[in-house]
């Protein structure tokens, strides 16, 4: 064999036999990008193949799940540092993108952050940091919280370096626009000039020149390239004129310095720097919020009942913690002992605390409001609710929407183009120019140099993303990427699951009725039903749970129709009418009226017997939300249809529809129904999103447009569901929608000023206008306008957060 040949092995999930290989190969085979390559596929070891260069896996890989197997990947998102603009983050995806073994890689500039999914059988997170060093940037692999306190101290250390560098560089360039612009007969006032821009560009400006070199060694370039070009010209031309001014002279020419230009340059844009490394801090800040919930330490119990402080860190499954008024709950859980009111909002977006009990859950993050529990610790480390959500949100804001590709492609070749125009417009002033030519024409090459700026495009779209995502989880809505959000403002139908979505999802006791009403009764219910695993049973458990237990015997249960039991010796039927004419059990005409209207109001109703006669009747019913009616009149205001699918009978379909007002509802839906539904919408012409809670939803969830999963509902539903609304209130999707549309909006406005900044400011740069007005713009004056395009970008993008979403 060859020995520049290596061999790469990808696990596939799925491939379980010979006709799944065959399968497999068969698609791969029609791939001519792995024709130099030897393929094998073992059941064992997936997909192993010999090749000399880096092509084709990315390819394997898109084709394997195609055919509906899975290559075995890892996701994950890592820090990225050195970079300084838009063409950087176009860069270092690049690189990541060569790298064998890396399915997906999304750069995001606005969070220094990059998104990498790879083999791990064949790459791993030191061979990407190797790629991105070795042009200059580099990548954090270190995931323990010691590394992320590192690089936040270092992020902390760069930043106040940026902001002294910027504030030394303003003081120093302050003397020397005031001699430039004033006092340009001042005695030696060049050699002053000189003195005092020579720190500010070689020393607090050495940033850009340092990451311009490693730039040029690797053949590419970025915004350093531009401000180091246009500075390095400014100053050297300036540097040659001082000393050497009977140069120009000699031609009759003043010899203009422009160390003013240079170092002012520098200034506005570390100046920008600081300015937009401050603004894009706060569009993240939804993030650092949600970490700032959970506490560094917890109160442990031990068996013995003795309480000890130790660090969340070292808490185990099963743990039991104490939870004080005031406190944040540190990990998931369920109470064992006490009660308390606890404020979830950071988790639901809801304001008023729910009270809590035995047996329900708590979750990290949520704030002890009154009372004292301890609970059992069910989920700890990343597995917790909150870390989850925290987990969501960064991968959200840094995927990205549609709208970036075209972003990025541009993003890429911006500065060669800028480059070039530099250049050509040097040219046309050296020839065209007339005796002033070579001096005008270096200032308008500096200032096209200075003007331009791919940061504004590269800050445009995640910014907004990154603002918008941040504020839908302070709403409770989990957005899990770009896209889902640029959607869901098109949205024309709307199609919604019954239980758990409209309803409440859990069947509650609604009425009840007893001939005789003695509490011996209610506790009969209670001691039975406790034994029965019918749904059914835990409602009737719950309502009665205040009564006494009683010694149950001769438990039967009579499938389709109830149960039968007996206590202190009487026997007790339980169940639908069917059991009682069964067993010719009396029933008064009176009930059965009752029995019926109550059918007809969609409510299941439980008789409950003794050998004799009817004792009474129970209706239970899955209660509609309280705010699903007002949500969904809301969303057919909005203009939207809404339809409601579900299993259930058809009775209790049109019952539940009319109470909260859809029109548009089919009954008895099985699963693989649902997605055609929507998938005959979308025939149609509609954007269709589904919102559903269960494992019967993910069908119609993975086929709708935009797939909405309720927080309450299946693990499934949920991962399979681009958005979650963590508190299943319907309301929250119109908000989801205005959030959706505001986010549109302000990535529009953004593109269109950074577009436009740079279509405008590039043509006057290059001096345009000279020839109509003799205005030719100032480098120094170019240099505030980049800055600013950069700071006025993000802080549109933060203007999401005063935006009204309901």
């Amino acid at each position: 064999m060859n020995s520049k040949q290596i061999t790469y092995e990808l696990p596939i999930q799925g491939m379980e036999s010979e006709h799944c290989a065959h399968i497999i190969d068969k698609g791969l085979s029609q791939l001519s990008i792995l024709e130099s390559h030897k393929i094998e596929l073992n059941i064992k070891r997936g997909l192993i193949i010999t090749k000399e260069d880096v092509t084709g896996i990315k390819s394997a890989v898109d084709t394997i799940r195609a055919l509906g197997y899975n290559v075995i990947t890892v996701k994950n998102n890592f820090p990225i540092l050195n970079m300084t603009c838009a063409s950087c983050a176009s860069n270092s995806q690049s690189m990541l993108e060569n790298v064998p073994g890396v399915v997906h890689v999304a750069v995001n500039y606005a969070n220094a952050t990059a998104s990498v999914e790879y083999v791990p059988t064949v790459t791993n997170p030191t061979e990407l940091k190797k790629a991105l060093q070795g042009i200059g940037y580099d990548l954090m692999i270190d995931e323990s919280d010691d590394a992320k306190k590192e690089l936040d101290q270092a992020l902390q250390k760069s930043y106040q370096s940026l902001k002294t560098r910027t504030l030394y560089s303003l003081l120093l360039s302050f003397p020397i626009v005031i001699i430039g612009m004033f006092m340009m007969d001042l005695p030696y006032a060049n050699y002053i000039m000189w003195a005092l821009s020579t720190p500010v560009v070689f020393i607090l400006g050495k940033q850009f020149f340092i990451n311009a070199w490693k730039q040029l060694k690797h053949k590419s370039s970025n915004m350093d390239t531009l401000v180091a070009m246009s500075t390095g010209v400014a100053y050297t031309f300036s540097v040659f004129n001082t000393l050497f001014p009977e140069y120009w002279h000699s031609k009759g020419l003043h010899s203009h310095v422009y160390f003013e230009a240079a170092s002012v340059v520098i200034s506005f844009i570390l100046l920008g720097k600081w300015l937009e490394e401050k603004a894009k801090g706060n569009t993240s800040s939804a993030i650092r919020k949600l970490m700032g919930l959970q506490p560094n330490s917890v109160t442990i119990v031990n068996s013995n009942g003795e309480q000890s402080e130790i660090s969340i860190k070292d808490v185990n499954i099963g743990a039991i913690l104490l939870v004080r008024p005031g406190d944040k709950i540190p990990l998931d859980g369920s109470i064992i002992l006490g009660q308390s009111f606890v404020d979830e909002s950071m988790l639901t977006g809801e304001a008023l605390p729910i009270n809590k009990k035995v047996g329900d859950k708590v979750y990290a993050g949520t704030i002890n409001s009154k009372g004292s529990f301890q609970f059992v610790a069910e989920k700890v480390g990343s597995e917790t609710l909150l870390a989850q959500i925290i987990k969501m949100v960064q991968e959200a804001q840094g995927s990205k929407p549609p709208v970036q590709k075209l972003v990025d492609k541009i993003a890429s070749i911006f500065v060669p183009i800028v480059l070039l125009i530099s250049i050509f417009t040097f040219l046309i002033w050296l020839f065209f120019g007339g005796e002033n030519g070579l001096t005008q024409g270096l200032i308008a090459m500096v200032t096209v140099l200075v003007i331009a700026c791919p940061c504004a495009l590269g800050l445009a779209t995640p910014t907004a993303i990154m603002a918008g995502v941040g504020i839908g989880a302070q709403n409770g809505i989990l957005i899990k990427d770009a896209e889902s959000l640029e959607l869901t403002k098109k949205i024309t139908s709307i199609v919604l699951d019954k239980t758990g979505t409209i309803t409440e999802g859990t069947p509650i006791v609604t009425n009840e009725y007893w001939k005789d009403n003695n509490s011996d009764t209610l506790s009969v219910i209670r001691s039975i039903e406790q034994l029965s695993e019918h749904p059914l049973a835990e409602a009737l458990v719950k309502c009665y749970q205040t009564y006494s237990l009683k010694n149950v015997e001769d438990f039967e249960s009579i499938t389709g129709n109830g149960v039968i039991a007996k206590v202190d010796s009487i026997e007790y039927l339980i169940g639908n009418e069917d059991l009682l004419t069964q067993h010719k059990i009396e029933i008064d005409p009176e009930i059965t009226a009752l029995a019926y209207k109550w059918s007809m109001e969609a409510k299941t109703v439980i008789w409950m017997a003794n050998t004799k006669s009817a004792l009474g009747i129970i209706a239970i019913a899955d209660k509609v939300k309280s705010t699903s009616k007002e949500a969904i009149l809301k969303l057919q205001n909005h203009g939207i249809e809404v339809f409601m699918l579900t299993g259930d009978n058809e009775m209790t379909a049109k019952e539940i529809a009319t109470q909260v007002g859809i029109s548009n509802y089919k009954a008895q839906v099985l699963p693989s129904d649902k997605a055609a539904f929507i998938k005959q919408l979308q025939n149609d012409g509609k954007i269709v999103a589904m919102v559903g809670d269960g494992i019967n939803d993910s069908n119609a969830l993975a086929q709708a447009d935009v797939s909405i999963a309720m927080g309450k509902g299946s693990d499934i539903a949920m991962d399979v569901a681009k958005m979650t609304i963590i508190s299943s209130d319907l309301s929250k999707i119109l908000i989801a929608i205005r959030l959706s549309e505001n986010t549109v909006s302000v990535i529009k406005q953004n593109l269109f000023w950074a577009f436009f900044y740079n279509i405008i400011g590039i043509p006057i740069a290059a001096g345009i206008l000279y020839p109509f007005n003799g205005f030719l713009l100032n480098p120094m004056i170019a240099g505030a306008a980049m800055a600013l395009s950069s700071v006025s970008v993000v802080s549109n993008s933060l203007r999401l957060k005063i935006k009204k979403m309901n």
